[in-house]
């Protein structure tokens, strides 16, 4: 197996990494939000949970789906 040792890792310096180019980044903490975006991030947060509430339904459907399809098989004649 042999070969040369790894290089050592590099650390990163200490404080926030600067920002990338063409990502958004938001405002510093504790930055004032307009009306308009806390309603649309109160939006957004609402529509999420209802997306992971349907997607919930969804499962615990298939679920017992599969669970009366199971019965069905096993008590066939």
């Amino acid at each position: 197996m042999g070969g040369h040792p790894p290089a050592p890792r590099q650390h990163r310096p200490a404080g926030r990494p600067p920002p990338r180019p063409g990502l958004q980044h938001e405002g510093p903490p504790g930055a004032v939000m307009s009306d308009s975006e806390q309603r649309r991030l109160a939006l957004e947060k609402k529509r999420e949970r209802y997306v992971w509430y349907y997607l919930g339904y969804f499962l615990f459907g298939i679920h017992i789906v599969a669970f009366v399809m199971i019965y069905a098989v096993t008590h066939a004649k």
